[in-house]
């Protein structure tokens, strides 16, 4: 998809996102694909459906980008965010996978399900939404009239040092075989797809059920788009085919001024979803005045998303407005709502943008973020269990060390609470 002058190249980007986007967001309500959700079936009801549908997405994603890849036709190695980077950063991953798994329990849905649900009517999720953006945006970006970020005073000089260099990239392709990578890309992809889907397809009751194919398949297809439309815009620059961000880098050499530039240039690489960042960027973007320049792919996503989820709600007539029941659900919402902002930019991704988007990189940081976030979940959710049927019996510690003895984390003799 070639085109003639940087403006229309970004509008089919920008354009192409938000229909992507769209459509998600419409099948995301119908099926009620939720990340969270699918791990409290899983954990609270020995139930798979959800989660399966959660490894389809995977699977699709991680196959469709490891051949088009192959095929020259994605471009993952220049991606915003930089899944591959050659620094592993093993604790930022971890950290704030925790966090993010946590907060997404607390309240109640990760970053994509906040939207879904902002689309059919629930405000809580737009106090969730405003407190994910204010942190995620000044995380990334300094407080006015300073140089200093929520990252560069809160975590910067204790976490980065425990990151790894791992290489030129991180991903298992390169790890595996560095002097043939797109071969090992492929056959690695390809193999952990694969398994992916014998484990998904094995379950006769999830074959028979539609929305979670649908769910899936749809997601899956929506990063792997997204990945092939951003890989594949250029520019005609004088007889040489420049991407979006290569443009950017050359702006002054190649454009007669600086109408229509982009505030940025690192969210023109190549990219798919993901669904913290994005939130910030799309808080700067209103702050702003809407201003051209702040318009990513990430906010139009968010545009997409919302836009999606609330056609479908009208359609299906299930738009219901939806508020705090009481002091503790707004307290748990706001905390769930910070942990997910700072979580979720420390592990740069979140359910989606790490545990899909991430993943079909074969980037190890993003399988450890998909698994700290897993657990996060899991723990919270077996937490809330115990204290809930125990009440003043079960203390904090014994209803974690009795969660951690479930999810088979530390052995059976030092469970505090009988289980339930």
């Amino acid at each position: 998809m070639q085109f003639d002058n940087f403006l229309d190249a970004q509008s089919a980007m920008l354009w192409g996102a938000f229909i992507i986007a769209l459509v998600m967001g419409a099948v995301v309500n119908k099926t009620n694909f939720c990340t969270m959700g699918a791990i409290s079936d899983f954990v609270n009801m020995g139930d798979t459906g959800r989660l399966r549908a959660w490894l389809l997405a995977i699977a699709v994603a991680v196959i469709g980008v490891n051949v088009l890849e192959y095929l020259g036709l994605v471009n993952a190695d220049s991606a915003f965010p930089p899944y591959r980077g050659g620094l592993l950063l093993v604790a930022e991953n971890v950290f704030g996978g925790l966090m993010f798994g946590i907060g997404m329990t607390l309240a109640s849905g990760c970053g994509n399900k906040c939207l879904i649900r902002i689309g059919g009517g629930n405000l809580k999720s737009l106090v969730v939404f405003a407190i994910i953006g204010v942190i995620a945006y000044f995380m990334i970006n300094p407080f006015p009239g300073s140089d200093k970020t929520l990252m560069s005073v809160l975590f910067y000089d204790w976490i980065r040092p425990m990151s790894v260099q791992v290489g030129d990239k991180q991903d298992l392709g390169t790890l595996i075989s560095p002097d043939n990578v797109l071969l090992a890309r492929l056959v690695v992809g390809m193999l952990i797809g694969a398994a992916l889907l014998v484990f998904v397809l094995k379950s006769s009751e999830f074959r028979a059920n539609r929305d979670n194919i649908l769910g899936g398949l749809v997601v899956g297809l929506a990063v792997l788009a997204a990945w092939y439309v951003t890989s594949n815009i250029t520019i005609d620059a004088d007889g040489e085919s420049l991407r979006l961000s290569e443009y950017y880098e050359q702006w002054d050499m190649l454009a007669d001024s600086d109408a229509g530039k982009p505030a940025a240039g690192r969210p023109l690489s190549p990219q798919s979803f993901t669904f913290i960042n994005p939130l910030g960027q799309t808080l700067g973007y209103l702050a702003s005045g809407m201003q051209s320049s702040l318009l990513t792919f990430g906010v139009m996503a968010v545009a997409g998303v919302l836009l999606g989820s609330f056609l479908w709600s009208l359609i299906s007539r299930s738009f219901r407005i939806e508020w705090f029941s009481s002091r503790s659900d707004v307290l748990n919402h706001v905390i769930g709502a910070a942990l997910m902002g700072f979580g979720g930019v420390l592990a740069m991704g979140c359910t989606i943008g790490q545990a899909i988007t991430g993943i079909s990189t074969l980037a190890v940081g993003s399988m450890l973020t998909f698994g700290a976030i897993f657990l996060g979940s899991a723990l919270t959710m077996k937490v809330q269990y115990y204290k809930m049927v125990y009440e003043d019996e079960a203390t904090f510690f014994k209803a974690l060390i009795t969660g951690l003895v479930d999810l088979k984390l530390l052995p059976g003799g030092l469970r505090r609470l009988e289980a339930v």
